[in-house]
């Protein structure tokens, strides 16, 4: 059974897919995705769109039952509902962050800004509301991993005492590791490739996030805030990642 917070179509061989039976999601992928969703229909219908479309998925309904999950095997993703029984999904989002960068979408039927921006801030990568077309929620997923395995090309790029490595996918400041998620590691690395210049949220948009639509702002102002707080000496008075007011951010190496 269908539930109404999805919308997909069914192609003849009966599974779900985002585009009907003239275009077929599957590509050639197999990373494995932890698919937790407390509604039993909408669990069933995106674990069979999603394998359609080539990932391997675990799926579970209950908050504890997948953060035993996540422990058990390695997942390249976590899609991740926000109402969950015995842990929520942001408690579980803040449990995975405390021990690893693992890219994560949110799922959540309300539209609320505070529950997308209370994920975002927790550190999700992205977000997806109900009701969904499994098209969105794959291309979503699609563009995380890109983020997450596509290694940026370039030398070495060094911002005050910071060091940014695109090869290593790694950062350091004053010689300390520096945790970044992909999305974060991403945004920083187009802001420090072009110091100076401002970036409009939308240019953000597409270059981070992938989309060549009009998306969220949102997510540009939460990320930078994360980034902020793990990079500048006094997040609350930022000096390297500068607020551009009504246009965007630039990046201003004293």
């Amino acid at each position: 059974m269908t539930s109404p917070m999805m919308k997909p179509i069914v192609t003849p061989e009966g599974y779900p897919s985002a585009s009907g039976a003239e275009h077929r999601l599957r590509g050639d992928v197999d990373e494995h995705v932890l698919l937790v969703e407390d509604d039993a229909s909408i669990r069933e219908v995106a674990t069979l769109g999603l394998e359609e479309a080539g990932f391997r998925v675990t799926a579970s309904g209950d908050g504890r039952e997948a953060l035993v999950h996540f422990h058990q095997a390695p997942f390249d993703l976590v899609v991740l509902d926000v109402m969950l029984p015995s842990l929520d999904g942001f408690e579980v989002c803040r449990k995975i962050r405390r021990e690893s960068q693992v890219p994560i979408v949110m799922l959540s039927a309300r539209s609320d800004t505070v529950d997308i921006v209370v994920g975002l801030e927790l550190g999700a990568d992205d977000y997806v509301t109900k009701p969904f077309e499994l098209s969105e929620l794959v291309a979503r997923i699609k563009a995380v991993l890109r983020r997450s395995t596509s290694a940026p090309a370039g030398a070495v790029i060094s911002v005050d005492d910071l060091e940014i490595d695109p090869a290593a996918f790694r950062v350091r400041r004053g010689g300390e590791d520096v945790a970044l998620t992909a999305t974060e590691f991403k945004l920083l690395l187009e802001l420090a490739r072009r110091p100076k210049q401002v970036f409009t949220r939308e240019l953000l948009l597409e270059l981070v996030w992938n989309y060549d639509y009009l998306g969220d702002s949102r997510l540009v102002d939460v990320a930078v805030q994360r980034l902020r707080a793990k990079i500048e000496v006094d997040p609350k008075q930022p000096r390297l990642i500068r607020t551009v007011r009504g246009v965007g951010y630039r990046l201003d190496p004293s």
